[in-house]
């Protein structure tokens, strides 16, 4: 089974960059989106007839803004849509997916580098997102949660980290939760499997940063310690365009 995650920073605008090829392509059994940005009146007509997957989506209240969604070839037994916190489901980040032998969260994780109540707002998600996770392997539960963390978590993870020690993405205090994760037993699926340098997911678009490589590494597989024997391989997708964000992804035994 082969599980892709992708912000696609706009879906409609994704679709004009090769989207349907690259699920062509690519054949994912389940595919996690965020950054949708659109309503459900405003669901491209492509997509509602796109064959083989059962959808589902989250949106936020607000147009235009942010919003995550799921194709799955296999039903899910249930599907959530709420980290219990109407502050934070108004935004439409999250879908809980319950299948046979685990549980998927695709998360859109806030971005903290608007303001200091943004940041806060951020750090308050990951609280409830580190609670959320706990409560679901506490009942025996296998948990993959994948999607756009917004925070690299290492100097390894990002192309310049000493300038971006002030920059929201890289603080203290958003890479210490990462820490914390990792410190109850869940395990960066990635590094499992590849240490090397210079293996990004997400680059501005200002800048070349893209030709250069010039990137950060902010979109994960994150599951819990038991379920990584069932991880046969992790990867990113730096060739795939069409989004500031590449897709990673998970293969399962």
């Amino acid at each position: 089974m082969k599980i892709l995650s992708w912000n696609v920073n706009g879906l409609r605008a994704a679709l004009k960059k090769g989207f349907l090829e690259f699920i062509e392509t690519e054949k994912p059994d389940i595919l996690c989106i965020q950054e949708t940005k659109l309503q459900e009146e405003q669901i491209p007509e492509e997509i509602n007839e796109l064959e083989g997957y059962y959808k589902y989506w989250n949106f936020a209240e607000k147009k235009g803004y942010s919003g995550v969604a799921l194709f799955t070839k296999i039903e899910p037994k249930k599907v959530e849509y709420s980290i219990s916190d109407p502050d934070f489901d108004k935004e439409g980040r999250l879908l809980i997916a319950e299948f046979e032998d685990f549980t998927l969260i695709n998360c859109y994780f806030p971005n903290g580098q608007m303001s200091e109540e943004r940041l806060k707002y951020k750090l308050g998600y990951y609280d409830r997102m580190f609670d959320l996770m706990q409560s679901i392997t506490a009942t025996g539960k296998n948990l993959i949660v994948c999607g756009d963390y917004n925070t690299a978590h290492k100097a390894i993870d990002l192309a310049n980290p000493k300038q971006n020690e002030t920059t929201s993405g890289f603080l203290p205090i958003e890479r210490v939760w990462l820490d914390k994760i990792i410190d109850h037993d869940w395990i960066d699926t990635f590094r499992e499997f590849n240490q090397e340098p210079n293996q990004y997911s997400w680059w501005t678009y200002r800048f070349g940063a893209r030709e250069r490589n010039v990137g950060w590494r902010i979109d994960y597989f994150f599951t819990n310690k038991e379920n990584m024997k069932n991880i046969k391989n992790a990867f990113i997708r730096q060739e795939i365009m069409g989004s500031d964000h590449c897709p990673v992804g998970v293969e399962i035994k």
